[in-house]
Parts: structure tokens; C-alpha cells; sequence
């Protein structure tokens, strides 16, 4: 009699703590965070819809301040490494003639701004990096054993290239027997990456901390059509997020609206592929916050990509911080 007393007992506490637990907020924990996913997961997701816009005024009244300079019609050459040269080190010093008519054009960092005219500099399919000052001497260390093209060409405070007869400029040379260590980046005397680690001729860099997919580029001829990617690069933050320029270098062939039978073929994030028809930048706004993947492609009439090393079909990811 005891027993079943005491066997009623316990069933009775037993029941009251499972219903006080059913009500404790602590124990719905799981059954909040399967609502509250449920709520994200019917929110409506960030839409990007790009669209082209007019040069930015804070880029007009730059070019306004700068008077005459962006008529300029500079010139490089390349006066190392030599064209078709072998290499018998992994540091690859490059240096660079700067001619032409420059109206005031010369490459300079201005410390309070960080900004400055510049050259792009290019190594095989790389993101490029940016050379301030022609008087300072700009080393490629740690390059790998092989084949490599290196390609330059002037810029503007914004990164906007010149399009000027002789502006572009580009070599190939070879690394033999240079002792790289592959575990490591290719880098400038600065500290700079122009290459990641375990990359080659073949490979995409690591470029201001963003991680970029492996290049197919290959051997690269310099007589057929060379779409080069310039822009956009990085990380762009408030302002410079609103409009976001688009920009290249194009040798040996010429757009739709030049007379030619080429096209400029772009898309951002695998979406809708667009066309530029003139060579001249573009700014697209209505970026949504995150990192995007902008593909540039140099097409034919037929709308087929122009064979040249995988050169003519490049793709960047960049970051949008607002």
C-alpha cells in the first residue's frame, strides 16, 4: 500500500516538472530560433539592380582641378625586363620610360589623399599594382620558374586608364633557375602581392586581402586582340561604393562603335551579360553590400570570346562595404 502511495507520488512530480518545463521559455529555445528562421527565411533578399550612370562629380571636378593633364597623351617603355629575356633570379626588377606629350601628367603619391596619376602594372594575369613614382625602383620578388608577360599602362588618381597610341606596353620574359619558394607569394620591394602562393603564369593573385579564383590565362600572343581587366579591383567603402567604374585596356582591335567588329561582353555575379561598344569606362550604381564577381570578356561579331592565352576572359571579386 505504501508502495503504490509513494509510485503515485512520484508520477505526480514527475508530470508537474514535465509541464513546467513545457513552459519555460529556456526549453522553447529551439522551437524560437525554427520561428525566428522561419521569419528570415521569408524576408525578401537584397535586390541589385545595376544600372549605368553619368561619371561621378566628385571624378568631374578632379579632372577640372587638373587642368590640362587628362589630354596628356603619355608613353611607356619598358626598359627591364627586357622583351624575350631570361632571368636568372626570382627578383625581377622592372623599370619604366615615361614619354609622350604629358601636359603636366607625372606618376606621384600625394600622402594627404593616398592618391596620385600612377602606372598599372601587370604581371601575366594578375590584378595590377599601382607604381607612384618611376624615380623609385619597383622589384617582382619571389617570381617562379617559367614564362611570364608583364604589362603597363598610365593611369589617372581614379585608376582610369589613358588610351593613347603607345601608352601600352608589354614583354615577355622567362625565370630560369630562380630558387622562387612556392610556398610563398610573389610580392613588390614594398611588401605589395602581385601573385599568391603556389601560383604560376596560370594562377590569379591575392590582391589588397581579397581571395580571387585561379586564372586560366596561358602564353599570351601580343599581335592578336588583348582585352586587359583594369578595373574594378578591392574594396570599395561609402562613396566610393555609390558608382563603381568599369575600365580596360584594349590592343589590337577595336569596338563596335570604332568601326570594328569586337565587343566588350560584362557580367556581375553570373548575371544578364551586357555590352560596351565604345572603349571608354562605365560607372554602375545600386551595388548591394558583399563581394561580387565582375567578369570582363573581349567577343567577336558572333558573340564568341577571342582566343588569346585566356587572356580576352577575366573575372575579379571585389567587396562593397556601405
Amino acid at each position: 500500500m505504501e508502495i503504490m502511495k509513494f509510485t503515485k507520488l512520484s508520477i505526480a512530480i514527475i508530470g508537474f516538472a514535465a509541464l513546467t518545463a513545457c513552459s519555460n521559455p529556456a526549453t522553447n529555445e529551439h522551437s524560437n530560433m525554427n520561428h525566428s528562421n522561419m521569419n528570415m527565411s521569408n524576408s525578401a533578399p537584397t535586390v541589385q539592380n545595376l544600372s549605368e550612370v553619368p561619371r561621378p562629380q566628385k571624378i568631374a571636378d578632379m579632372m577640372t582641378q587638373r587642368g590640362e593633364q587628362d589630354k596628356a597623351s603619355p608613353t611607356l617603355k619598358i626598359i627591364e625586363p627586357k622583351a624575350d629575356s631570361t632571368v636568372n633570379s626570382s627578383v625581377v626588377n622592372v623599370k619604366l620610360e615615361l614619354g609622350g606629350d604629358l601636359k603636366g601628367y607625372k606618376p606621384m603619391k600625394d600622402m594627404a589623399t593616398q592618391m596620385g596619376n600612377h602606372i598599372h602594372v601587370i604581371l601575366d594575369n594578375q590584378p595590377y599594382e599601382a607604381y607612384y613614382n618611376l624615380d623609385e625602383e619597383f622589384e617582382l620578388r619571389n617570381v617562379s620558374d617559367g614564362e611570364h608577360t608583364l604589362r603597363v599602362f598610365p593611369s589617372r588618381p581614379w585608376h582610369e586608364s589613358y588610351k593613347t597610341d603607345g601608352a601600352f606596353q608589354m614583354v615577355k620574359f622567362t625565370v630560369k633557375g630562380g630558387g622562387a619558394d612556392t610556398n610563398k607569394p610573389t610580392v613588390t620591394n614594398s611588401g605589395n602581392t602581385m601573385a599568391a602562393a603556389n601560383s604560376n603564369a596560370n594562377t590569379s593573385a591575392t590582391p589588397e586581402g581579397k581571395d580571387m579564383p585561379p586564372s586560366t590565362a596561358g602564353k599570351v600572343d601580343a599581335e592578336k586582340p588583348l582585352l586587359t581587366y583594369s578595373r574594378p579591383k578591392g574594396e570599395y567603402k561609402g562613396a566610393d561604393a555609390d558608382a563603381i567604374m568599369i575600365d580596360f585596356w584594349l590592343a589590337n582591335a577595336r569596338l563596335k562603335d570604332g568601326g570594328g567588329d569586337y565587343r566588350v561582353r560584362y557580367s556581375v555575379d553570373g548575371g544578364e551579360a551586357k555590352y560596351i561598344d565604345k572603349w571608354e569606362p562605365i560607372w554602375l550604381a545600386g551595388w548591394a553590400n558583399g563581394k561580387h564577381k565582375v567578369k570582363l570578356e573581349l567577343v567577336d561579331k558572333n558573340g564568341a570570346v577571342v582566343d588569346n592565352g585566356g587572356y580576352n576572359s577575366t573575372e575579379r571579386e571585389i567587396t562593397v562595404v556601405k
